[in-house]
């Protein structure tokens, strides 16, 4: 029997799926040290800078060397071009807010992609990865704003709580522009990743329905056959009454 080849890309991805990953989570550790003791001293920013820089650099090139490894160039950039998106904005702007988000979509992408990832697990980790980012975001965005009210980590994590919700009590509120982008964007993705949720609850709730439909017309046709077969061997029996006794059957 002939073994199927593996495509080189396919390779790639499976063999760089847990470094990358890894190198996220230190990525997520050299953003927040800096928002979270804001008092380091700049040789521990100097570094988390340049680790947030490698681990952007690390998604690229593995964008790039996807890229070179497939056979469908076009596809592949017009299938992923959010991807391109996130390679390319952070070069034209080297904001650190916009390098974070680029950095988080690159992720989110190849997370997708991995087979040994479910939906669930997708999903739950957006949000806490939502609600991570988000909060340490619009705490370093607002906390020396003129007139802020989000001052501490406590009141980042639960305005991005109550903004992902969309229940927004309005006790804790950006007043920079940036701050409110962050917040249209958490707005969004809340939004989008509560659809998904319930999507994924009505298409389980439908296949247990259906799962439930067909069991019942699996018994109902049992039972159909049953009683064909009880009515067959009345008749049978009958009849071989009839052709001991020598008496015709008389039907009712």
């Amino acid at each position: 029997m002939k073994q199927r080849t593996v495509p080189a890309q396919v390779r790639w991805e499976q063999h760089t799926q847990r470094p990358l990953f890894v190198l996220a989570a230190l990525f997520a550790v050299a953003y927040a040290v800096p928002i979270v003791r804001p008092d380091v001293s700049t040789d521990v920013r100097w570094w988390c800078d340049l680790v947030e820089w490698g681990v952007w650099a690390a998604f690229a090139l593995d964008y790039l060397v996807r890229l070179a490894l497939t056979d469908r160039r076009r596809e592949f950039v017009r299938t992923r071009w959010l991807d391109l998106a996130a390679v390319v904005l952070p070069m034209i702007q080297p904001l650190r807010l916009l390098r974070v988000v680029a950095t988080l979509l690159l992720v989110g992408q190849r997370a997708r992609m991995a087979s040994q990832i479910r939906l669930t697990t997708y999903v739950v980790g957006s949000v806490i990865g939502l609600l991570i980012f988000g909060s340490l975001a619009v705490l370093s965005v607002e906390r020396n704003a003129p007139g802020g009210n989000i001052d501490t980590l406590d009141d980042a994590v639960w305005w991005s709580f109550t903004t992902m919700t969309t229940v927004g009590y309005g006790d804790h509120a950006p007043t920079t522009g940036l701050g409110r982008v962050l917040a249209v964007g958490l707005m969004l993705s809340g939004i989008a990743l509560l659809g998904v949720v319930t999507a994924n609850i009505a298409a389980w709730f439908m296949a247990r329905f259906e799962k439930d439909d067909a069991e019942e017309r699996r018994q109902t046709a049992a039972i159909t056959e049953l009683t064909e077969e009880v009515r067959l061997l009345r008749a049978e029996m009958a009849s071989l009454r009839s052709s001991a006794t020598g008496v015709p059957e008389q039907r009712h």
